[in-house]
């Protein structure tokens, strides 16, 4: 993981979302990884209890348990780019979270559990979210959970040791993310790494039920980069007003190492338990813990890859990437036992829906009514929808460094006709041609960059991309730079310094923006060759938020800061291939 100083990075930058105006000053982490919502899919679903460690970034090993893949189970991946051979996914004997469970509305779905975990831990099972245990000889009804095996527990039928419990959930009506963890002694169990995710996709995305009008959401296969699809559906409801773009799942959480320890300590003690409640006396209170995690990692170690081989036990990451005006899908579970006000810098995330129930408007349904959160704050066991984008209005500069000015000084023409639409020609300036609300997107004719992935990356058809699609015109050509640090700035509101001061060489281009259009235009006192996505291959160049606890704590490791529910959002220029698998 490489790092530099970018947008919110060393130069004061002005944000204007609600009215507020802010000043960030952040040291940001660049990489070219992102994340999907990455899981295993199907009908069928054969899962374990087990015992293992999870990495944490000062270097410790946490002795946790956590549900996995039974040792016959051989899974099906989503999305369907990590059954390559190239891009693996692994479903281990135990991970942290649990496998993240991706079915469809409608369906009928089994879950067998197996516990594996040692004698002394006694009993476990799952508890799922927003489905009714019955208790019936037949097939459960829309929205309910039927059990066999097992013995009844206080929340749910549980596996005694070595023993299996299969649930059988019908999804009819249960569309959204969804939480599971252990319903027996869930104090100590959740505690202890036991829960997961449920993400049940829409029959019908974007569509009411029972209507006949086609769906408004981006059809599977279409505006694709690379030819990849990353997103499980095209919208997380059956609703007009739930398409989205892009997705990203996150489970906020926390350890008390000293609650693991003793756990530890005590299921070595006593190896041949036969009793159904265990035989551990471990003491979960006062509640003391030291790591915060989202997808069981902490920062930065969830800024890696999903499937990175040095978390074999915590193979999701977090890190979300978009481009200007993506409308992206947060799906966020609260894990644990303390409420997380996560804050995602740059925009408010519109709420769709908490634990799968849709936020309409009384008087009509067509509308939603979630509202704005500044902080998504999540209880335990609490999951929400919600929708967030970044869009450059209102930030007083051109995010892609738009300069009418010639390296000599002298002013470009503007683009006309057919070379307007270029944008990547030093002979003239592109255009901003501004739809009804003011950007340039598909409505002014604007065409998105088509993405090859060879070479890698490389654009398939540069001249006919147009690199302004996302902008906001209002900003066109107005520089970022008060002070010029090379020939774009003229009035802008910040003053930037050397680039090899505030960066790292190839990834300064005079913008906080590093997106091709500015690339070769831009240069410092220090003169700099040619870098961001024009390179072969080529550097990621956006501008980073840092998204986070609002909780102070939570953003440390063991006290130290930074760490925790921490981690980079990257809003990449058009230029740029979102690979999901990296």
């Amino acid at each position: 993981m490489s790092y530099s100083i970018n947008k919110n990075c060393g130069t004061p930058v002005r944000r204007s979302w609600g009215g507020s105006i802010a000043l960030g000053v952040l040291a940001c982490a660049m990489g070219t990884a992102s994340a999907a919502v990455p899981g295993i899919t199907g009908t069928s679903f054969a899962l374990q209890a087990n015992q293992g460690y999870s990495s944490q970034p000062d270097g410790m090993q946490i002795y946790s348990w956590g549900y996995g893949c039974a040792a016959t189970y051989s899974p099906l991946f989503a999305p369907a780019i990590f059954n390559a051979p190239a891009t693996q996914g692994v479903c281990p004997a135990m991970q942290l979270p649990g496998p993240t469970l991706i079915v469809t509305e409608g369906q009928t779905v089994t879950v067998t559990l197996t516990n594996n975990l040692p004698p002394a831990a006694g009993n476990t099972s799952i508890v799922f979210t927003g489905f009714t245990p019955v208790t019936t000889t037949g097939s459960p009804g829309a929205g309910q959970l039927t059990s066999t095996g097992g013995t009844q527990g206080v929340m749910a039928m549980e596996a005694g040791t070595g023993t299996t419990v299969t649930y059988t959930l019908n999804t009819t009506g249960k569309a959204g993310t969804h939480a599971y963890y252990s319903g027996t002694q869930p104090d100590l169990q959740v505690e202890m790494g036991l829960y997961g995710a449920l993400v049940v996709l829409p029959i019908t995305p974007g569509v009411m039920p029972g209507s006949s009008a086609p769906s408004p959401c981006t059809k599977l296969g279409a505006r694709l980069e690379g030819g990849v699809e990353y997103r499980l559906s095209t919208a997380a409801y059956d609703h007009p007003a739930t398409c989205y773009d892009i997705e990203y799942l996150w489970q906020w959480g926390e350890i008390d190492p000293v609650i693991h320890a003793q756990a530890q300590a005590q299921v070595a003690a006593t190896p041949a338990c036969t009793l159904a409640k265990g035989c551990l006396s471990v003491v979960t209170e006062p509640y003391h813990p030291r790591y915060f995690v989202i997808n069981g990692r902490s920062m930065p170690d969830d800024m890696d890859p999903d499937y990175a081989p040095n978390y074999p036990a915590q193979p999701y990451n977090g890190n979300p990437h978009m481009h200007p005006l993506d409308a992206v899908l947060v799906r966020t579970i609260g894990q644990g036992r303390w409420e997380h006000p996560f804050h995602e810098h740059a925009n408010h995330v519109r709420i769709l829906a908490r634990d799968g129930n849709l936020i309409l408007s009384q008087t009509d349904q067509t509308k939603l009514a979630g509202l704005m959160m500044f902080d998504t704050d999540t209880w335990p066991g609490q999951a929400f929808d919600g929708i967030f984008y970044w869009s450059g209005h209102g930030l007083g500069w051109d995010i892609y460094g738009h300069t009418p000015k010639l390296v000599d000084g002298t002013v470009r023409p503007a683009c006309t006709g057919a070379s307007s639409m270029k944008g990547i020609s030093a002979a003239c300036e592109p255009e901003c041609i501004p739809d009804a609300n003011g950007y340039f997107t598909h409505a002014t004719g604007a065409v998105a960059p088509v993405f090859a992935k060879t070479a890698p990356y490389a654009l398939s058809n540069p001249t006919a991309a147009s690199l302004n699609y996302g902008e906001w015109c209002a900003d066109h050509e107005h520089p970022l730079e008060a002070s010029p640090a090379g020939q774009v700035g003229v009035g802008g509101p910040a003053t930037l310094p050397d680039p090899l001061v505030a960066t790292n060489g190839l990834w300064f281009n005079g913008t906080p923006y590093l997106g091709p259009d500015a690339v070769n235009r831009s240069r410092g006192p220090t003169p700099l060759p040619p870098g961001g996505a024009l390179q072969n291959p080529p550097l990621e160049s956006g501008i980073a938020f840092m998204w986070h606890s609002h909780n102070e704590r939570e953003i440390t490791t063991n006290d130290v800061f930074p760490g925790g529910m921490l981690m980079m959002m990257l809003v990449d220029p058009p230029v740029w291939y979102i690979d999901e698998t990296l």
